[in-house]
């Protein structure tokens, strides 16, 4: 099996070589997805060997290799950056035929890692796990969390406490070929890389857009990634999702939730909940991403006009707009477990409502949907809920009559054990650090992984299946 990324490795790759890490020590395995890429077989001490020390899994690539691309950083333009403490180490099919990566963060020094050391904190491991798990328990599109092992080394770190502990990440995606990648040839006005890079991505991901005339496949492909990219942050903010760094070397092009930094869940609506510390102007506000991904989509779209039509590009770009109302919109009543109207109007005024609710009463988020899960199946839930008294307002009861008039969706999911507890499953910041605390103070990880386990009976009551 040759690995498709070999195809245009001499534009956009470089080999790498990882860390020889005194220790290797596994804290997470992804059982889920080893089994579906055909790797659930492997002992720990040959998971570790792949994982840790990156021996070359059998007809695969036969060394990493450090991707290069460019990329705005909160508007900025950087070029700059590629894999500096990453690179990929495979790439497999999954049990439907679909390509996917295997990629790292925290494996050693690239040729990109310019004064970094290529490492990546225990902790920055940990919340990355959290964060893919519990938004794949959510329905959303993302990389997964597939392996954390820790390393042995102290880091030092401006915003942990330091000397902080060291991991190496493995993640699973379909690919990691980003916004910034065609911004990189661009750049470089390097019009046979592009080329072979549009060819590549609709070979192995869309192939439904080939034509052979370039010009013409370039804007069916653009159409395409910008839905991706639509229905994608149509999700985040249905699940309260804040990425934190939006910058176009952090969308990839199949529009899966990637690139884990300083994220946040929303404990209560709030549309300027900024993520990170360093967002001082609040430019990747959560109310601010959907106009982000536009941004992001231009980039893009001035980027593949080195090879296509402009007035071809903004035409595809529309298609981002009703991808992202529809996503938001399908995603936000898959979450209350509700019928969808006919008319996508009647949803965005429903929506408004509720959101507006959100937003005006303080409701905890992740609370209203899990309590309101499948509407009239669950009024005796919502009466008992620790915010039962919200519900009781003048207020919410517009909002409750309209989630009372939808028809549930297979209420049967509500006999899960998980819609059985008095509080859902989640992510808020509080949450978060109250799981690592007993890790960093007395390597304790039995919180840790009871959640897991909780974000795990999440994923399989909602039943999205294979996503």
């Amino acid at each position: 099996m040759n690995a498709p990324i070999e195809q245009i490795s001499a534009f956009f790759a470089d080999a790498a070589e990882p860390a020889n890490f005194p220790k290797a020590v596994l804290r997470f395995r992804n059982t889920l997805w080893a089994d579906r890429i055909g790797l659930g077989g492997l002992s720990e001490s040959d998971w570790i060997n792949h994982f840790a020390r990156f021996d070359p899994l059998p007809g695969n690539l036969k060394a990493p290799l450090a991707l290069r691309y460019h990329g705005h950083q909160f508007h900025v333009y950087n070029p700059d950056l590629g894999d500096g403490r990453g690179f990929l180490f495979a790439q497999m099919q999954d049990d439907k035929g679909r390509w996917l990566d295997l990629g790292t963060k925290g494996s050693g020094q690239t040729r990109w890692s310019r004064q970094g050391d290529g490492r990546l904190t225990l902790k920055g491991g940990v919340r990355e796990i959290l964060a893919a798990s519990y938004l794949e328990a959510m329905g959303a599109n993302t990389s997964k969390a597939f392996s954390l092992i820790e390393t042995g080394e102290e880091l030092h770190r401006n915003d942990e406490p330091s000397p902080t502990r060291s991991a190496v990440l493995v993640r699973l995606n379909h690919s990691h070929l980003r916004f910034g990648t065609f911004q990189r040839a661009a750049y470089f006005d390097d019009a046979e890389a592009m080329a072979a890079l549009i060819q590549h991505v609709i070979a192995h991901y869309y192939p439904d857009c080939a034509d052979e005339a370039l010009g013409k496949a370039t804007p069916a492909l653009f159409e395409r990634m910008a839905q991706a990219t639509g229905r994608m942050i149509g999700q985040w903010m249905a699940i309260g999702f804040v990425h934190g760094v939006m910058n176009t070397d952090n969308f990839n092009i199949t529009g899966e939730t990637f690139d884990f930094g300083p994220w946040r869940f929303l404990p209560k609506s709030d549309p300027n909940f900024t993520a990170a510390y360093f967002d001082q102007q609040g430019l990747y506000r959560f109310g601010r991403q959907p106009a982000q991904g536009l941004w992001a989509l231009q980039q893009l779209g001035g980027a593949m006009s080195l090879v296509a039509d402009t007035e071809d590009l903004s035409a595809a770009m529309q298609a981002y707009e009703p991808a992202y109302q529809n996503s938001f919109a399908a995603h936000t009543f898959a979450l209350l477990g509700l019928e969808r109207h006919a008319v996508l109007h009647d949803d965005l005024v429903f929506l408004q409502a509720f959101y507006g609710w959100l937003t005006e009463s303080g409701a905890h988020w992740p609370q209203t949907f899990f309590d309101w899960f499948c509407g009239t199946a669950s009024l005796e839930r919502a009466a008992t809920s620790p915010q039962a008294a919200l519900y009781a307002t003048p207020e919410f009861a517009p909002v409750k009559e309209t989630l009372l008039a939808r028809p549930p969706v297979r209420p049967e999911r509500l006999s899960h054990a998980y819609f059985q507890s008095a509080s859902p499953v989640d992510l808020i910041i509080e949450t978060v650090e109250a799981l690592w605390d007993p890790i960093a103070k007395s390597d304790d990880w039995s919180a840790f992984e009871s959640h897991m386990q909780r974000i795990e009976s999440a994923r399989q009551a909602y039943q999205w299946g294979a996503l």
